[in-house]
């Protein structure tokens, strides 16, 4: 059985037909799979684990069958989402990892990422990460009254629009360097990623050795996911 990879749907009420798309990935595509891994941003946002938003809920109770039937589904934190806590894996299923993460795919050690870590062009971006990322502040964002986190959201989120706009688009992209140096760090020649949107196969060298990094695409007009199993890797797309 294959296991399957997704990132970046951005779940969300604007976009409904997506979550439908979503629903019917996991009730006639990840039924067949070995496990799921949900490479960061399954939500547009998520301000807590108190404050489900309701067009959220048939996407974890899905998930949270497809747990049930021994499918295990495994999500990582994107740009969005980083807020889920226990909560979140309990109601899902779930079960939350931190990057980088290494995993023996078919006898290739593979690391895998959100992907925004590597995009070290993105001064902006990168000290707004670790902003968002510190413990002090996200235990700040959690203890204030719900409106006023969605307040916030909004206002972040019209913030990133504005400044994206603006920029060159390739500094949004990852920088060849961080790849490489992350991919040594942990001695793997594989990397999956999302984040980009910018969904390709990329052959490289690391000291000689091939090296392979695999981008997943985004769910904002359609869906798509990379499945792996023995015999190799395979984009598929939904309709």
């Amino acid at each position: 059985m294959p296991t399957l990879f997704i990132s970046d749907l951005h779940l969300s009420q604007e976009r409904p037909e997506i979550t439908e798309l979503f629903l019917t990935f996991l009730q006639n595509h990840a039924i067949n799979a070995e496990a799921i891994y949900i490479l960061g941003d399954l939500f547009e946002v998520w301000l807590g684990d108190d404050m489900i938003l309701p067009e959220y809920q048939s996407s974890i109770e899905q998930i949270h069958k497809l747990v049930e039937k021994g499918i295990p589904v495994y999500i990582m934190y994107g740009n969005r989402d980083f807020l889920m806590r226990e909560q979140f894996e309990k109601l899902s299923g779930t079960t939350i990892i931190h990057e980088p993460h290494v995993i023996d795919l078919y006898e290739n050690k593979t690391l895998l990422l959100h992907g925004d870590t590597l995009c070290t062009d993105d001064i902006d971006y990168q000290k707004f990460r670790a902003m968002v990322r510190n413990s002090q502040w996200q235990d700040d964002m959690l203890a204030k009254p719900p409106q006023e986190r969605l307040d916030l959201a909004k206002k972040l989120r019209e913030i990133s629009k504005t400044e994206t706009a603006q920029k060159e688009h390739d500094i949004m992209d990852v920088n060849q360097d961080a790849v490489i140096q992350a991919m040594r760090d942990v001695k793997v020649n594989k990397l999956i990623h999302g984040h980009t949107h910018r969904p390709a196969m990329h052959n490289f060298k690391i000291d000689e050795t091939t090296a392979c990094r695999m981008v997943l695409a985004d769910w904002y007009k359609t869906g798509s996911y990379l499945s792996v199993d023995e015999y190799g890797y395979k984009t598929v797309n939904l309709n």
